[in-house]
């Protein structure tokens, strides 16, 4: 059904998702061959009404659900939650991303889960660490990327930005992904299940360690600097005649003489004091992008890689949106949509060459009747 071996093969998910964070963590363990049903509202999650670009449906969705079976309940109806029990108590896996004290008024609180259902994992999905004083916030991913800094050391000089992705979200589903197969190797040896929280600031608070111990360490905020990198000189785009940006990547000593003395024709850069070490060459940036840029500005593109090749230097182009459908680089699944089109998604990073995606996109409800039957008290 999934990649050639299934590793997951048997294993029954029950995810009450929507948007990005949770259904990013189970077509995961959807690809790896488990069983996902996902419970929605009846009128739908959140994400498939986010636009209809992609043969009606939402892109958002059609790239996070595929392999997924839907159930649309209610679950304010004592049948329906009733319902949901029976499937949790067959469920090895629950994945949820309500809001703060929902999974509790279902009945599905750590407590109660450790009580009737003790091999069952529970994830949780939240926007902030429920022992923090932000337990309560409304979390979204910008608003997450703004509070944790990420927004700080994202932008230009004068302007803060979030990452143009759903970085936040994506960042906790693939925490709850692997907190997820921990817990299950962590079962194969005790038998028991486990209660596991993801918070999604927690996740960008990672991220942001190196700012953070720059910070608290040398009393230094790391600043914004567009495409530059904050702490590694030289590590931007450089302009060539062409007016094509070439991004120059150059981390270790070695390095920077090549670049120096085969790139730049310029053996002398690499005895000029002030460019002698990394920290040096972040301090003195502005001067050292003095001497570089002009020698970019009189090679073509073409010669610019050339010379950075033959020195063993790392490079990069600036893609735009409408250069990566022909990227070089990039490899594509397949996915069914309802009614029986197919359409192209990028490959999941964690999967073979030789992977094909499970069967469709689901219909809203489209297996309601099935699971109904099946969990029927």
């Amino acid at each position: 059904m999934s990649d050639l071996a299934g590793p997951l093969d048997g294993l029954l998910v029950v995810s009450i998702e929507q948007a990005v964070a949770a259904p990013l963590c189970t077509v995961r363990l959807a690809d790896a061959g488990a069983r996902v049903i996902k419970i929605e509202r009846p009128e739908g999650e959140t994400a498939r009404h986010y636009d209809s670009t992609v043969e009606g449906m939402s892109a958002y969705f059609v790239w996070l659900n595929r392999g997924k079976e839907s159930a649309a309940l209610d679950l304010k109806s004592e049948a329906d939650l009733a319902l949901l029990h029976r499937m949790v108590g067959k469920a090895d896996v629950l994945v949820q991303n309500l809001a703060p004290g929902a999974i509790d008024r279902l009945g599905l609180s750590a407590e109660a889960i450790a009580k009737k259902y003790p091999r069952l994992i529970a994830v949780g999905i939240v926007g902030y660490g429920q022992d923090t004083d932000y337990a309560a916030m409304r979390a979204y991913d910008m608003l997450v990327q703004a509070e944790s800094g990420i927004c700080a050391v994202t932008g230009t000089p004068d302007t803060p930005s979030k990452i143009g992705v759903s970085a936040a979200d994506i960042a906790t589903g693939m925490n709850a992904h692997a907190a997820i197969l921990e817990a299950l190797l962590a079962r194969e040896k005790t038998g028991r299940g486990r209660t596991i929280e993801i918070a999604m600031f927690d996740g960008m608070a990672d991220w942001m360690a190196v700012p953070l111990l720059h910070y608290e360490h040398a009393g230094r905020e790391t600043g914004r600097y567009g495409l530059a990198h904050a702490s590694i000189y030289p590590y931007r785009p450089y302009t060539c005649r062409d007016d094509v940006a070439v991004v120059v990547a150059i981390q270790q000593p070695s390095e920077w003489k090549r670049f120096c003395r085969a790139v730049l024709k310029r053996p002398d850069l690499v005895e000029d004091a002030r460019f002698a070490t990394n920290p040096l060459r972040v301090a003195n940036r502005v001067a050292l992008d003095a001497e570089i840029e002009p020698i970019f500005a009189s090679l073509d593109s073409a010669e610019a890689i050339r010379l950075l090749d033959a020195a063993q230097n790392a490079w990069g182009r600036v893609s735009e949106v409408r250069d990566i459908p022909m990227h070089k680089a990039l490899r594509r699944i397949e996915v069914a949509l309802p009614g029986g089109k197919t359409v192209t998604v990028p490959k999941p990073s964690v999967r073979s060459a030789a992977f094909k995606a499970p069967p469709t996109v689901p219909a809203l409800g489209a297996d309601t009747d099935r699971v109904r039957a099946e969990f029927g008290a």
